[in-house]
């Protein structure tokens, strides 16, 4: 570091007074919110037990209280991260090192871009970098990995020397549409009654809610529940978030939350879970019980941006993956990680890989983008 930087690591997201790390954290993206990763805390989805070992790293600033925070995390293991370093792992350990533990600089099994350097003074980001590589070497870990990071604190990361990682997602952006109709009017015609056609099928003999608030009941999570563990048997042999999990989320974040339930008879048979920010409609999980043909399209991306209109929101952001998004309207952006590696050898090799990947990834964006469904010319 080119300077002494004094920081300090706190037990926890939960042993930090809220309003000191909202200070930090701003209110547009309610992932880094106090209240959204101190629940992942108290229902013990995140804790040292699962891998997920809670390290905030905070530089004080003149006042005594944080003037930036890393929502840092210990892993023991690469799960419930969604940027893939398995074959790095592999390949340290093959080659007698230890890959974990490592450090994780992220909001846990939420592959959201936002801020990653929580900045009530944004003069400390190289700081709280430098910090953050302290903690790396002086306890002797293999790497530090800053993971969805949002573009305008990419550069600092650079700056500072990380390696850069390119992904890509798709995300709905509302270009200034007032309805549905709108937005489908800018599709190819072909592609415009896809959709429609998609949507009557999907909600045939079904009633689709969308509940918020004080609306949603500890029934409404049950049902969700058993939704979320069927998904999450499929995807990851086991769930990654608690039970109550879900109950502390409806009762401290009941504003922020929009559950979509599709109804057959009064009875919940499919749900998708959003997080609403400043400007973007976030979703994160989604299942059902009853296998209907296009329910999960029109609950998870067309019911999304009805919702994004009402709410006079800017973009949908539907999770990672998915290229079948693409037909849907959603449009391929790059995510950016940053990765720390000290040993020299190690980082060269993540450096020549992450080379060609980017290339790679840089060339299917650009493919992508002529895929749309909107008209052309």
């Amino acid at each position: 570091m080119s300077k002494a930087v004094t920081a300090r690591i706190a037990d926890g997201v939960s042993a930090i007074p809220a309003p000191d790390w909202d200070a930090c954290a701003g209110s547009a993206n309610p992932f880094v919110s106090h209240a959204f990763l101190s629940i992942l805390e108290k229902s013990g989805s995140a804790r040292s037990r699962t891998g997920w070992q809670p390290v905030p790293i905070i530089v004080d600033g003149p006042d005594g209280k944080p003037a930036a925070i890393a929502p840092a995390y210990a892993k023991s293991h690469s799960q419930g991260e969604y940027v893939f370093d398995h074959a790095w792992a592999d390949a340290w350990e093959r080659a007698g090192g230890r890959y974990y533990p490592k450090l994780q600089i992220a909001v846990p099994f939420t592959p959201v871009p936002g801020p990653r350097l929580l900045l009530r003074d944004a003069g400390q980001a190289p700081a709280l970098i430098a910090a953050i590589e302290a903690v790396t070497d002086q306890h002797g870990l293999s790497s530090a990995h800053a993971t969805f990071v949002s573009p305008d604190q990419v550069p600092a990361f650079e700056a500072a020397g990380w390696l850069i990682r390119e992904g890509l997602q798709f995300h709905w952006q509302n270009q200034g549409y007032a309805t549905f109709d709108d937005f489908l009017g800018e599709l190819a015609s072909r592609k415009r009654k896809a959709i429609r056609k998609e949507r009557a099928a999907a909600v045939e003999g079904l009633t689709i809610r969308h509940l918020t608030g004080v609306e949603i009941t500890e029934a409404h999570w049950d049902a969700f529940w058993v939704f979320y563990q069927d998904t999450g048997a499929r995807k990851w042999g086991q769930p990654y978030l608690t039970r109550s999990f879900f109950s502390l989320l409806g009762q401290t974040m009941p504003d922020q939350i929009l559950l979509i339930l599709a109804e057959r008879d009064g009875r919940p048979i499919a749900g998708a879970l959003n997080l609403i920010g400043a400007d973007t409609l976030y979703g994160r999980y989604w299942g059902c019980t009853e296998d209907v043909p296009f329910l999960h399209f029109e609950l998870c991306y067309y019911q999304a941006i009805d919702a994004a209109l009402v709410r006079g929101l800017k973009t949908v952001e539907a999770g990672a993956q998915g290229e079948h998004k693409l037909a849907r309207g959603y449009v391929p952006v790059p995510t950016w990680s940053a990765h720390y590696i000290p040993d020299p050898g190690f980082r060269r090799a993540v450096a020549d890989f992450l080379g060609q990947e980017r290339a790679a990834i840089e060339m299917d964006q650009e493919f992508l983008g002529t895929m749309t469904p909107f008209k052309k010319g």
